[in-house]
């Protein structure tokens, strides 16, 4: 009885009347108590025996609770829209994948506003306007901006619009987002602030590659994310058009619930990318 009182930080009268209330309870007495000793009856040998394994489970499974998230493994997932993956996460994943390869990464690419807890997930990728008050957010890229994009071919065959408002006399391949079922639109920077162009054409797509693709094609304009474009503008594939009315926009984040702050694998994951990529700091 001392013992167990001092191993659970208890009084030794507490310790026998919680005994006593749990023969109350069984029906039955699990000890044969003397003056000089306590031992099982026959009934406390047999609960020991049934219930010894599942003491033994729960033992483990506490442990396994107390150390989840504290070590360089598990599974680490992820809601991801495909500009992030892009820009983040090909480059790097493979790197990451060699330093610590106990920790299962699972990508859920989406555009959608994804509730990650209610879905299950650690952390997302969002623009920083688009981010819930109550997530810790940690900014990964400077603003991003916007490009409107078109071959040679297509500019040269159709003319180079001077203006926003010139769009509308070009076919243009427009983008729309998979979660919400709408339309990007087309965002420019003027006197009076930004505003939006109602672009019109005979493509719509909710991949951003296949309209990068098709405007390489020579088959209209499209608009995206500058970032997005690098490799095809160095290349000469496609030519930026109306750079003078770009807007701006909030960079990207990874975005977690406070109780994911201490989590390893997702820590692990955040510093990788800041080392790797050479991004911001939080």
């Amino acid at each position: 009885m001392r013992a167990a009182a001092q191993a659970l930080g208890i009084k030794r009268s507490t310790v026998s009347h919680q005994l006593k209330t749990l023969e109350d309870q069984i029906g039955t007495a699990l000890f044969v108590r003397t003056t000089r000793s306590i031992n099982l009856t026959e009934a406390g040998r047999a609960l020991i025996r049934a219930s010894g394994p599942a003491f033994e489970q729960l033992a483990d499974g506490l442990e396994s609770a107390r150390t989840a998230g504290h070590a360089a493994r598990g599974v680490l997932k992820l809601a991801i829209p495909e500009l992030a993956y892009r820009l983040l996460l090909s480059e790097h994943l493979v790197s990451f994948h060699e330093i610590y390869p106990e920790i299962e990464i699972e990508l859920s690419l989406t555009d959608a506003l994804s509730d990650i807890l209610q879905e299950g997930l650690h952390a997302g990728f969002r623009l920083g306007g688009l981010i819930a008050e109550d997530m810790i957010a940690i900014r990964l890229t400077n603003n991003l901006n916007t490009s409107v994009i078109a071959s040679r071919d297509y500019l040269d065959r159709h003319g180079r619009p001077e203006q926003p408002m010139d769009l509308l006399n070009h076919n243009c391949l427009r983008y729309r987002y998979p979660s919400s079922n709408q339309l990007a639109p087309w965002s420019f920077t003027g006197n009076d602030g930004i505003y939006s162009v109602d672009a019109r054409g005979s493509i719509i797509s909710n991949s951003v590659p296949v309209t990068l693709d098709l405007a390489t094609k020579g088959l209209g304009i499209t608009f995206a994310f500058t970032e997005y474009c690098v490799q095809a503008l160095e290349a000469g594939q496609l030519e930026e058009i109306l750079s003078e009315f770009s807007v701006s926009m909030p960079g990207l984040h990874i975005y977690f619930p406070k109780e994911y702050r201490d989590y390893m694998p997702l820590r692990l994951f955040i510093n990788h990318l800041k080392q790797e990529a050479q991004i911001l700091p939080s």
